[in-house]
């Protein structure tokens, strides 16, 4: 590529009212107003606290979610949506500073009532989109904490916690998926930075498998966890919802006596058509050996509570062999990597499901390469009234690629928003007030734009 054009005989004004940048708000805003997002956003009375920030809600929250969805990392990116013949095409635009008031206007009682709007926004795309196919026979709720750097020492709640030297708030995720689907965000929930992984995990699981029953797994539902969240409360809360367990254990003495209980003609070999990165030694693994044995966990707490279920472990041989201090000869040539669950699959599909958990750092990595760059707010309460509304934005542009394409049904955030959304267009007006939106010619992904905007604008009547 070269400039067509010698130094000095190009020139750029920005003169032309029908223009906007963002095109694909478009079909994008039409299709949250079919899944009632307004009218649920309604449920956020900020004005019966008395305070005027929080009056017409439906549109301030429409807007951060569209700038969200063009990729707004801050309050003052909103300002993107004032643009052109923006005006135009949407009415109830506000501006940065109103959508600022508005934030720090939430309080602990009005997040609740975000977060009922976040509940069931999933259930009601899930009924207008393919947004999680195959989710009546299978869906995984993957569970994972994550932690946001954050600057300034007037942020609430910003505390040095794992990251050493670094003061951070400390977001939890749930994410729902199927074999199917890229993962939508179930659940979301800030946190201070010294929060323990594991706090409030027990309300956090149940209230993220409802909002996957709700949105269509009615079916087998498992809970899929690392080691931080192997405990009885977390069990419990999976079991009172009928769902299945799937959590990583780590290594102690209990687990150490089971796993020197497995026969050696009991270990399975198995071998991965493609190798992957060992997230403990950084050593490329291709070849493991995965056997199961019997089970009881929990038996420090009363009676009641002990739960006896399957033992998974996945087994990689050592590069370098050298035992662990206070292991014996059993550990001396392998690594292993336990995992307690009441999964109803077999043996080696459970094992292979479990290490798909990992599928919920495409989400958290979608959010920390745009609205979760960081937190805008030094009030806690704003910062987790955005954190819900990426959750939003997020499970809206996943809707919209579920209807664009194949291809875009799987694909990123970043890319539905070079795809389908930062679509330059010229509006024009007919006679009869239409509105009509003119794209570029050759535009690459101009099937799947069309797609979308018809299934919004022109679904098809029922039968």
């Amino acid at each position: 590529m070269q400039s067509s054009h010698a130094a000095g005989h190009v020139s750029a004004r920005f003169d032309e009212p029908n223009l906007i940048a963002d095109a694909g708000l478009l079909p994008l805003v039409a299709l949250a107003e079919r899944a009632g997002l307004p009218a649920l956003a309604a449920g956020v009375r900020i004005e019966a606290a008395g305070n005027s920030g929080g009056a017409h809600a439906p549109a301030k929250v429409m807007s951060l979610l569209g700038a969200m969805c063009a990729g707004a990392d801050s309050i003052e990116d909103a300002d993107r949506l004032r643009h052109g013949a923006m005006n135009r095409a949407f009415g109830g635009i506000r501006a940065p500073s109103t959508l600022g008031t508005f934030l720090r206007s939430f309080t602990h009682g009005h997040n609740r009532q975000l977060h009922r709007v976040h509940r069931d926004f999933p259930a009601s795309l899930a009924r207008h989109t393919p947004l999680l196919p195959g989710a009546g026979e299978v869906m995984f709720t993957d569970i994972d904490p994550t932690h946001r750097r954050v600057y300034g020492r007037a942020k609430q709640g910003a505390e040095h916690g794992r990251l050493k030297g670094q003061r951070t708030l400390h977001p939890i995720v749930a994410t729902l998926s199927t074999p199917l689907a890229r993962p939508v965000i179930g659940a979301v929930r800030l946190r201070r930075g010294k929060a323990a992984d594991v706090r409030g995990a027990k309300s956090f699981v149940s209230q993220a498998l409802t909002i996957a029953a709700e949105a269509g797994g009615e079916g087998i539902r498992m809970v899929r966890a690392d080691s931080k969240f192997y405990t009885a409360d977390v069990a419990a809360a999976c079991r009172t919802a009928s769902a299945f367990f799937s959590l990583t254990t780590g290594m102690n003495p209990s687990i150490a006596a089971a796993i020197g209980r497995i026969e050696d003609t009991d270990w399975t070999p198995i071998r991965y058509p493609d190798a992957f990165v060992d997230p403990d030694t950084g050593e490329m693994v291709s070849d493991a050996e995965v056997a199961e044995i019997e089970y009881t966990a929990f038996t420090g707490r009363k009676k009641a509570e002990h739960l006896t279920a399957r033992l998974i472990v996945r087994r990689v041989r050592r590069l370098n062999p050298h035992a662990p201090s206070g292991q014996g000869e059993l550990f001396d040539s392998w690594r292993y990597h336990p995992v307690f669950t009441d999964s109803p699959f077999p043996m080696l599909e459970a094992e292979l499901h479990h290490r798909q958990h990992a599928i919920i750092e495409q989400a958290t990595a979608d959010g920390k390469s745009s609205a979760l760059v960081h937190l805008p707010s030094g009030d806690f309460q704003a910062n987790a009234a955005w954190l819900t509304l990426w959750a939003m934005a997020h499970n809206l542009l996943r809707a919209a690629g579920s209807l664009a394409s194949v291809f875009h049904a799987k694909a990123t955030t970043a890319t539905l928003r070079t795809h389908l959304i930062h679509v330059p267009a010229r509006l024009a007006r007919t006679t009869r007030d239409k509105l009509t939106a003119h794209l570029p010619v050759n535009w690459p992904w101009t099937d799947a734009y069309q797609g979308l905007f018809e299934a919004v604008h022109h679904p098809p009547a029922p039968g």
